[in-house]
């Protein structure tokens, strides 16, 4: 009986120290798996961070468009600010012009028939869709260096375009342009609105659609302030076609005159270049065609200007709508148009428009499926589709 006993502490003594080394196998393990648990969060964290910056420079890019070849340099333009302007690792990313790629179509990415910017440029009525593709960005690997290497190269991608024709509006001006009840565009004597034509409207009280209308609406508020802000940035209540909205009787010239006119760096009654910048091209009596495409026509504002400023949505009114003062009106459709000049001096307002004749980009809307059309040429908006 004792020589079993001593046996078997003999046995035990042999396993002395076994628990110490198990113990530090597997705090090791332990100390592994959550080393790499933190290095795989950090690259997750890592590569989403990429993606939104891609996402945005994408998007941005997009707004710049405009069908146009200075569309597609504006594209580019803003897709490269949005990246460059973005911190990876607390170190700039610099992002080339050459990551960003057009197309006409989607498919275009996928099948290496999308265009460089010198390539887009020549076909930019057709182009709808920018991609952008970040640089290879290090990622420091800080635990499991010896499993994964030292660092590990991260890049993202991003498709964004225009969006399908919009049929919910905010964003547009408050006022509105007449249209005949049944006069067709190209019959004469060509009294209907038509694409590719400029009109002159809010003229003089003595031109006025009716007594004590003079085509300003009430959407964000019925005082003049509201007007002069309305007309500088746009309204934000949401309207389709098919919508009633009220008139606001009077002229109000001057608050007319100060909104519209901060789109040529004109600036008054408080109104600041900071809310309410200029366009980048304040030159007068160009068209929209020269607009986008001929930079001989150009005159920079005083102020940092933002593009597309003078490229306005503004709801077009059937002239039956109209009576005495203050009426309700239906809202026959939404038009995109282009500011040729500034409201002159005077008590008229006028308000000299190009009604646009391709598709317009301006970012402001939505689409109800169960919504009115918008006839006309498209309004459409940036939005992310990869």
């Amino acid at each position: 009986m004792n020589r079993e006993v001593s046996r078997r502490m003999r046995n035990r003594r042999g396993e002395r120290g076994s628990v110490l080394v198990l113990s530090a196998v597997g705090m090791l393990s332990l100390i592994l798996a959550v080393g790499l648990g933190v290095d795989i969060s950090h690259l997750y964290l890592a590569k989403n961070e990429l993606q939104n910056a891609a996402d945005a420079s994408a998007l941005a890019g997009a707004s710049g468009l405009n069908f146009g070849s200075s569309g597609i340099t504006e594209a580019t333009n803003r897709a490269v600010k949005a990246m460059n302007s973005y911190e990876f690792n607390k170190t700039g990313v610099v992002f080339p012009r050459e990551n960003v790629r057009f197309g006409k179509n989607l498919s275009d990415f996928d099948s290496g028939t999308d265009m460089s910017e010198a390539a887009a440029a020549a076909v930019a009525s057709q182009v709808r869709f920018v991609k952008v593709t970040t640089p290879q960005s290090p990622v420091p690997i800080s635990f499991v260096g010896f499993v994964l290497g030292k660092s590990l190269n991260l890049a993202a991608e991003a498709v964004a375009g225009v969006s399908a024709p919009l049929n919910k509006f905010s964003g547009y001006l408050p006022v509105s342009v007449i249209d005949e009840d049944i006069k067709i565009c190209g019959t004469p004597p060509n009294t209907s609105i038509c694409p590719g034509q400029t009109y002159t409207f809010r003229s003089a009280p003595q031109n006025s659609i009716s007594p004590g209308n003079y085509q300003v609406l009430a959407i964000d508020g019925p005082g003049a302030s509201d007007d002069r802000i309305g007309l500088a940035s746009g309204v934000q209540t949401w309207t389709e076609p098919g919508d009633y909205v009220d008139t606001k009787p009077g002229v109000s010239a001057g608050a007319v005159r100060q909104g519209v006119n901060t789109r040529f760096d004109v600036y008054a009654s408080q109104l600041d270049p900071g809310n309410y910048p200029p366009d980048t091209n304040i030159k007068e009596g160009i068209t929209y065609y020269d607009y986008i495409n001929n930079r001989l026509l150009t005159q920079t504002p005083s102020h940092p200007g933002s593009e597309k400023r003078r490229v306005v949505v503004i709801p077009i009114v059937k002239v039956s709508e109209f009576s005495n003062g203050r009426t309700h009106v239906k809202i026959d459709r939404f038009g995109c148009f282009f500011l040729r000049t500034k409201v002159p001096g005077g008590n008229g307002g006028d308000i000299q428009a190009e009604l646009l004749d391709i598709p317009c980009v301006q970012g402001s809307g939505g689409y109800d499926p169960n919504g009115a059309p918008n006839d006309g040429p498209p309004i459409t908006k940036p939005v992310l589709y990869r």
